[in-house]
């Protein structure tokens, strides 16, 4: 998990926040950089294309296994695409953000495999343990296409930069080859249209069907709204925001990319062991309103501009929450899929989580030329209260659920 982490992570910034500078350095407004940068919007649409993860095997890479044979093709793409957009470069920019996309669709691919791989190799209760290594691969790789892109930046070209992160890739695949299958539960073969039937319409009504009506369209409204503050925020509004308040690239991907990722692992062991200590919904619940509002902290900085120990307290505070936040949400959304439909069911949750944020941050830069970052930043954070109440409801729900079944 922790290998799988990392391949998951790294591709992430790279057609978001480090991309979102590659693009400023070469004269791209800031309205369009943040819609560029917005390729990440991939990953809110994975769930279109999650049922195959579950019901078909990939010619050739089968051998390996449902899981890890969909993983290998999917990091093999990342590669491809990262080379293009090394070999492209924002001078022909139509053909470098489609390959920009194509990096992000595979990342989403990825993620897809992953998500359902954590699910599969291990039951529930350690599942806390799992997300915390799998976090930290994450971060890790965040740090490598965050800081260090960053401070080689002030150093080297670009293209450089992606050539690098593609040669990164190679240490995932091997551990990928290397790793053990989850075990798989054949189910009877089914036609093609029942395959597809069971992929979508069903699985969505298989979610309804155990969770009732009533429950089940709150716990989705909740998972819509919650973790809005956080998702705005990832996209290609933030290394534009640094550099306008008075930091340089080294100051930034040594602050934000390396002491904030360290900050971030802290915060997410010890949201996992707060979930394995107390269960997911009071960790949870805490978490949320934390680390939301702390997006309310970068107003600091717009009153403190290229203060170093602002940025680090506005950092530490931020990613500290924000690394909490990992092991109660994954935990929680692992805890509803069914594991006939995992990668479909689990990724469905996932994109539902990341829409409103990422539209929100799509439209970040207008927002800001339009306003002011200040105001950008209040607006990610209006759907806290909501999402606080709706956490407890279903807290109460749940744990009556508990008790009946008991």
């Amino acid at each position: 998990m922790l290998f799988f982490g990392f391949s998951s992570g790294l591709p992430f910034l790279l057609v978001a926040g480090t991309l979102s500078l590659w693009l400023k350095e070469s004269g791209i407004v800031l309205a369009d950089i943040t819609m560029i940068a917005s390729a990440g919007m991939m990953y809110v649409f994975k769930f279109l294309w999650a049922p195959l993860l579950d019901h078909w095997a990939l010619p050739g890479f089968a051998r390996l296994g449902r899981r890890r044979g969909w993983l290998l093709f999917a990091q093999l793409g990342v590669v491809l695409g990262l080379l293009a957009m090394a070999a492209l470069t924002p001078a022909q920019l139509p053909l470098f953000v489609g390959a920009a996309v194509l990096v992000a669709f595979f990342g989403a691919t990825q993620d897809i495999a992953v998500d359902a791989y954590l699910i599969e190799i291990a039951p529930l209760e350690v599942r806390g343990a799992l997300v915390a290594t799998y976090s930290l691969g994450y971060r890790l790789a965040l740090m490598l296409a965050g800081a260090f892109a960053l401070i080689l930046a002030d150093h080297l070209p670009w293209t450089s930069i992606y050539l690098i992160m593609a040669a990164a890739m190679v240490l995932p695949i091997t551990a990928n080859l290397r790793a053990r299958e989850p075990e798989f539960v054949a189910v009877p073969r089914a036609s093609w249209a029942d395959t597809i039937y069971n992929a979508t319409v069903g699985t969505v009504l298989d979610f309804l069907r155990r969770y009732g009506w009533q429950l089940a369209l709150v716990i989705l409204l909740f998972i819509l709204l919650f973790k809005i503050p956080e998702q705005a925020t990832i996209g290609g509004i933030m290394n534009p925001f640094y550099r306008d308040m008075g930091f340089s690239k080294t100051e930034i991907g040594a602050v934000t990319k390396i002491y904030g990722v360290w900050i971030g692992i802290a915060g997410t062991f010890v949201g996992g062991a707060a979930v394995a200590r107390w269960g997911v919904w009071r960790p949870l619940l805490l978490a949320i309103v934390v680390c939301g509002a702390s997006n309310l902290l970068y107003l600091f900085l717009t009153v403190h501009q290229g203060n170093l120990l602002a940025l680090t307290l506005v950092i530490s505070f931020e990613n500290f929450t924000l690394g909490m936040l990992g092991p109660p949400t994954v935990t929680f959304l692992s805890s509803l899929v069914n594991r006939q439909h995992t990668a479909t069911q689990y990724s469905l949750l996932t994109s539902l989580l990341n829409v409103p944020g990422k539209i929100l941050g799509f439209f970040a830069g207008s927002i800001v030329v339009a306003t002011s970052y200040s105001t950008f930043f209040v607006l990610t954070t209006l759907t806290i209260p909501f999402a606080a109440a709706l956490c407890l409801w279903l807290w109460s729900q749940f744990a009556r659920r508990e008790r009946q079944a008991a």
